[in-house]
């Protein structure tokens, strides 16, 4: 049940609510409200319940003159980046993490953000909101950036569970559809399966059973199946949703954000080398902030855990307050477009096709 003696005072005005988790990223939670105060400073309709040791978040809160657009949960335990989901599941109820979750569950928020421990995040938000009926694996769903005309794809799985069989790639392309649907507004999604290579005579047993069963739903769930993808496809304008298991799209997020790095850091390098150079960086800054932008993965920060009755957002555990502010700003995006409830009812239907479909084949009527 809600909490009766909590402020209520952001849904009276009309904002909407996200619930955030300030403790357990890398930078404390004093990057955490000043990502909440970098959003309310761009959002008039947005408001924050925050959880966290009161004694630490009520100074900071002060500090960014947030009073008015956010309420403290007091939760004086952390979930920090090393502790195992198991033991979280069995002893993190006074968590900040389990708090956040906690009021998407009571309805109290409309999402849930949190930069802590992924592991943990999933574990509590599967027991807490619980995995929507025929789902077997919830999984994390990113944003890419690539060359379609809204800017990204979407990828999925990267990081829930690294195991998928061949129905749970089916469920991914069956829930990544939706997101892209509901979240970006394509209607008619285009969705690859990433691949070693495209042909269909190459990759694991699972994956190539994996395409004959997303083939066989793409008609009956509104969506069309390019086949096989391949790594150099993720930031292009041939597919709108990747399919992967969890542990290939993890590495493949991560190496992302890594060059993404280095190349911000050997362009800096390259136009410091000498005089010429610096001359030639400031004729080239408007074009060169453009790049900047388009790379930084601060921009696109946040995973959203998909197939659970509520929506959690994941950021970055090193996100700083731009990252935060980001995967908030995403958040909000999601709450205001009614994701949660339409999403439930597409996946819930998605569920329920996965299995007609996984049936099917387990008849032979899949080769």
């Amino acid at each position: 049940m809600p909490n009766e003696n909590s402020s209520l005072a952001p849904r009276q005005t009309g904002r909407i609510v996200i619930s955030v988790d300030a403790m357990g990223g890398d930078l404390g939670p004093a990057a955490v409200v000043a990502g909440l105060a970098l959003s309310a400073s761009k959002n008039t309709d947005i408001a924050f319940i925050l959880h966290g040791p009161k004694d630490q978040l009520e100074a900071l809160v002060q500090k960014r003159r947030l009073q008015d657009r956010c309420e403290i949960r007091d939760a004086q335990g952390v979930v920090t980046m090393e502790d195992k989901p198991s033991q979280v599941m069995r002893n993190g109820k006074g968590t900040s993490m389990w708090s956040a979750i906690e009021a998407v569950r009571n309805r109290e928020a409309e999402v849930c953000v949190s930069c802590g421990n992924t592991g943990a995040l999933m574990a509590l938000s599967m027991i807490r909101l619980r995995k929507v009926e025929g789902v077997n694996r919830p999984a994390i769903a990113c944003l890419w950036p690539s060359r379609n005309p809204g800017g990204f794809n979407i990828m999925l799985d990267v990081g829930a569970d690294v195991r998928a069989d061949e129905e749970d790639l089916l469920q991914y392309a069956l829930m990544g559809a939706s997101y892209a649907r509901n979240g970006l507004g394509i209607s008619r999604p285009r969705v690859g399966l990433l691949n070693v290579g495209t042909e269909e005579n190459k990759g694991r047993a699972e994956l190539k059973v994996a395409q004959e069963m997303i083939m066989r739903a793409a008609g009956r769930a509104d969506f069309e199946y390019i086949g096989f993808v391949e790594g150099g496809d993720m930031p292009s304008d041939r597919v709108d949703v990747i399919v992967t298991d969890g542990f290939t799209g993890n590495i493949a997020l991560k190496t992302g954000e890594g060059t993404a790095k280095i190349i911000r850091e050997l362009l800096k390098e390259a136009f410091q080398y000498s005089p010429l150079s610096r001359i030639a960086a400031v004729l080239a800054l408007t074009s060169l902030n453009r790049l900047r932008k388009r790379i930084d993965p601060r921009r696109v920060n946040g995973g959203v855990f998909l197939g659970l009755n509520g929506t959690v957002v994941k950021s970055h555990g090193s996100s700083d307050s731009l990252g935060v502010a980001s995967a908030v700003h995403l958040a909000f995006r999601l709450a205001e477009s009614g994701f949660t409830e339409r999403l439930a009812a597409r996946v819930a239907s998605a569920a329920e096709l996965a299995q007609d479909v996984g049936q099917s084949s387990s008849k032979g009527k899949i080769a």
